[in-house]
């Protein structure tokens, strides 16, 4: 017993142990790649929208980054559920803000809600997306103003965005790869040669 037990310690003292250490070549990468995709988004979207306006759809995509970066591996961070996480509640928000438009806090309610199970029936399941079903619901009236449009831009084509520099800069080491779906990650490699 006493033998077993000073097993279980020693195990939980090295994963704890493998668990801090620092891997500075991943948060080098982590770094570089968060940087290039929030700052080519930032640098499109300062051309159309305000400071406050860019604040917001930063945030949401902030979040992306997150996972899509830092996170590469998890579920939540595939190509699928970050693209189509996004869209869909970019279309349930929009949709949600043109049926109820007057009443704020029922609309930023029910779409921020309707998301989170479309993107579960849907297996798109992507946190930040309700970020962005909400913004369509809150943001400035520019923002509220693009209608269907806020879907296509700035929701899909920043994240795509946030994709293209993910696939390229996730998969520019031999430690770092992404997505986790082998057949997305040969079709990468074969455009790459």
């Amino acid at each position: 017993m006493r033998r077993r037990l000073h097993r279980h310690i020693r195990t939980a003292k090295y994963i704890v142990y493998k668990e801090t250490l620092v891997d500075f070549r991943e948060h080098f990468w982590t770094f570089i790649s968060s940087f290039a995709g929030i700052a080519l988004i930032g640098l499109l979207n300062s051309k159309y929208f305000t400071a406050t306006d860019n604040l917001f759809l930063i945030g949401s995509f902030g979040a992306s980054s997150v996972l899509i970066y830092g996170v590469i591996n998890s579920p939540l961070a595939q190509p699928r559920n970050l693209i189509g996480g996004h869209v869909l509640c970019a279309l349930v928000g929009v949709t949600i803000h043109k049926l109820v438009p007057h009443e704020i806090w029922l609309a930023a309610a029910l779409s921020v809600s309707i998301s989170i199970v479309l993107m579960q029936i849907t297996k798109t399941l992507h946190p930040p997306g309700g970020a962005t079903a909400l913004i369509a619901n809150i943001g400035s009236e520019k923002i509220k103003a693009l209608g269907y449009m806020y879907v296509f831009s700035p929701v899909f084509s920043g994240a795509m965005i946030l994709l293209l520099v993910a696939l390229l800069f996730n998969n520019m080491t031999k430690h770092r790869h992404y997505p986790n779906n082998k057949k997305w990650l040969q079709v990468w490699r074969r455009y790459q040669r």
